[in-house]
C-alpha cells in the first residue's frame, strides 16, 4: 500500500497543474508577413502564457476557412472584412472578434512607366482580377470617381496571376493586388508598379484581415486570451521590428526570402495595435456600400457582423 501511495503521489507531482486549451486557427493563405503577430506570439510563448495551444493551419482552399469555422470545424479563421459582410448576409453564423491588419492592402495596380498614369485612362482597357464580387464593387467605385464605368473596361479573370499578367502585357491593370506584396514582387523582378489605393478612390476604408469565429459556438474567454497574446506580439513587433523579423523568418525556412523581407517592413505599420477594438462606423459604412452596390440585400446592424469582446 505504501508503494502504491508513493507512486500515486509521484504521478501527481509530475503531472502539469493544468491542461492548455486547444484552439484551431485557420489562416486565409500560406504563412506570410500579414500573419506576423500570430507567428511571433507562438514563437515567444505568448499563447502558452495564456494557457492556449494554438494549431496554425494554412488552407488548401483560401475561401474555405470561414465556412469551416461556420460549420464548427475550426475555432477561429483569418478572413477579410468585405467577405464577412457577404457571408453574414448569406446566413453563415460568423462574427468578427478581432482585427489583424487594420487598413486595406488591396489596390488597383498598373505599370509605373506604362500608359496608364491616371484612372481616367482606363477607359477601353483590360483589367485583371482574381475573385469576382467585392472586387467589381470596389472597381466600380474607383472608376466612377474618374468618369469611367465598369462597362467601359474589359474584365479578365487571371486567377491569382496578378502581377505576372500585368508585367506580361496581358492586361493594363489588376485589381486585388496587395500593396505590400505585388509591388515588392514586381520590384524584385525589375519592373516598377504603381498603386491606386482603394480607400483614396471612393471606397470606404475597411479592415483587410480580421479574426472571425462561430457566433453560436465561440468560447469568449478563449478568444479573449488569443487576442491578448496577439496584442502583446504586435507590441513586441513594433518595439523590436528587426528581432521580430528574425523570429518570423525562423519559423519556417521558406519564409526567409527577399519578398517576405520587403513585405515585412511594409506590413508593420498596418497591424492592429488593439485587436479587440471595433470601429463600428467602419462596418456600418461598408455594409451600406455593399448594399448600394447590389451585392447584399438590405443592411444588417453592426452587432450582426462584429463584436468588441473587450467592451462586454
Amino acid at each position: 500500500m505504501k508503494v502504491l501511495l508513493t507512486s500515486a503521489a509521484a504521478l501527481l507531482i509530475a503531472a502539469p497543474a493544468y491542461a492548455q486549451d486547444k484552439i484551431t486557427l485557420l489562416l486565409d493563405w500560406f504563412i506570410n508577413p500579414d500573419h506576423g503577430p500570430i507567428i511571433v506570439a507562438e514563437e515567444l510563448g505568448y499563447f502558452a502564457d495564456q494557457d492556449l495551444e494554438v494549431e496554425i493551419i494554412p488552407p488548401a482552399d483560401p475561401s474555405a476557412p470561414p465556412k469551416l469555422v461556420a460549420a464548427g470545424q475550426g475555432d477561429i479563421a483569418v478572413s477579410y472584412q468585405p467577405s464577412q459582410h457577404l457571408q453574414v448576409a448569406e446566413g453563415l453564423p460568423l462574427i468578427r472578434v478581432g482585427t489583424l491588419v487594420a487598413t486595406p492592402l488591396n489596390c488597383l495596380l498598373v505599370l509605373k512607366d506604362g500608359p496608364i498614369q491616371d484612372i481616367s485612362q482606363l477607359k477601353g482597357a483590360k483589367i485583371g482580377f482574381s475573385v469576382a464580387g467585392v472586387e467589381e464593387a470596389v472597381l466600380t467605385a474607383m472608376l466612377g470617381k474618374h468618369g469611367v464605368s465598369l462597362d467601359d473596361v474589359e474584365m479578365v479573370n487571371v486567377n491569382f496571376s496578378l502581377s505576372p499578367s500585368l508585367m506580361s502585357g496581358q492586361v493594363d491593370a489588376v485589381i486585388g493586388a496587395y500593396r505590400n506584396f505585388e509591388l515588392n514582387q514586381m520590384e524584385i523582378e525589375g519592373v516598377e508598379g504603381k498603386c491606386f489605393y482603394v480607400e483614396e478612390e471612393g471606397v470606404p476604408t475597411y479592415d483587410e484581415l480580421i479574426y472571425v469565429t462561430n457566433s453560436e459556438l465561440m468560447d469568449k474567454d478563449q478568444v479573449r486570451r488569443f487576442l491578448r497574446a496577439t496584442e502583446l506580439a504586435t507590441q513586441h513587433i513594433v518595439n523590436n521590428p528587426e528581432a521580430s523579423w528574425d523570429l518570423f523568418k525562423g519559423y519556417a525556412p521558406e519564409l526567409d526570402d527577399a519578398l517576405n523581407a520587403k513585405a515585412w517592413v511594409d506590413t508593420l505599420p498596418r497591424f492592429a495595435l488593439r485587436p479587440e477594438a471595433l470601429d463600428e462606423g467602419r462596418y456600418s459604412r461598408f455594409e451600406q456600400f455593399l448594399a448600394d452596390s447590389g451585392l447584399v440585400e438590405g443592411t444588417r446592424p453592426v452587432s450582426a457582423l462584429a463584436v468588441d469582446l473587450g467592451a462586454e
